[in-house]
């Protein structure tokens, strides 16, 4: 993983909600939320919340009386989803998951959606969510699949990918879709010192209201940018417009639909 791959600045999370929030996070937000509203917890910690999509589908599920420490690396990212979010037993802060602030055994569950991959160090992150669990506690979250099993992440990934033949940027693929070996997670987890773990691969429909959405959701509000702009900064609009025009000939002028696919874990201390 690049250095680039975790940067959020900017505009990017106002982007990355709109545009990309709807079509492929909301989905497993409610998948995730109900997973953890099942395990009846009175404190639940979020790490790499992002921009509050599953933060607020627990707030919705659970009790008021559930306290929610929702963190993420990027401060960014916290600023946005504190001001869009209105849930007052949910409180926000900037925080490292593979260094956490918080002393052991503080939480009956630990929530992760689809920031796993961007752990630097994969088993740092998975003790540190051990450490902060109560025993009997649980680790969930979820992973993208193969690339080629999301096909909106893979066309628009090759779509950009042939304005720069010599040095295609390949965040996608890398990072958000480079962490799916269920083997390797489990095995992970199991030196992490988790006593159960259990892998669910779950397939959804991802929903745009055009093509231009996830064009410019992926282009503009996502760590991709920064790969294009590191090419040529001028062609960021250039590989938006492919992106959109690539998407609209493999799925249609719009309304959009396409499979997502990834997995669901379950890892109990």
């Amino acid at each position: 993983m690049q250095e680039t791959d975790k940067l959020f600045v900017g505009s990017m999370p106002t982007l990355y909600d709109r545009h990309l929030g709807p079509l492929l996070f909301a989905p497993y937000a409610e998948d995730l939320a109900a997973r953890v509203a099942g395990s009846a917890p009175k404190r639940v910690l979020e790490t790499a919340a992002g921009t509050g999509i599953v933060t607020r589908a627990m707030a919705g599920r659970l009790p008021d009386s559930v306290a929610i420490t929702a963190t993420d690396l990027n401060q960014a990212m916290v600023d946005y989803a504190a001001a869009h979010t209105t849930a007052r037993n949910v409180t926000w802060r900037q925080a490292d998951a593979l260094a956490l602030p918080f002393a052991d055994e503080s939480f009956d569950a630990v929530v992760c959606q689809f920031g796993v991959m961007f752990f630097p160090d994969k088993a740092a992150g998975y003790r540190e969510a051990l450490r902060v669990l109560r025993p009997g506690g649980a680790f969930l979250f979820n992973v993208w699949d193969r690339i080629e099993d999301n096909p909106i992440s893979h066309v628009l990934t090759d779509a950009v990918a042939a304005l720069f033949p010599a040095d295609p940027p390949r965040f996608l693929a890398r990072t958000p879709h480079g962490y799916h070996d269920i083997a390797a997670i489990r095995a992970q987890l199991g030196q992490a010192g988790f006593a159960r773990v259990e892998i669910e691969t779950v397939a959804k429909q991802g929903r745009a209201p055009s093509p231009r959405d996830p064009a410019i959701g992926f282009c503009q509000g996502s760590p991709l940018r920064s790969e294009i702009e590191a090419r040529d900064a001028g062609r960021l609009q250039d590989a938006t417009e492919a992106a959109a025009r690539a998407l609209a000939e493999r799925f249609g002028p719009g309304p959009i639909e396409g499979k997502l696919q990834a997995h669901v874990i379950a890892a109990v201390r």
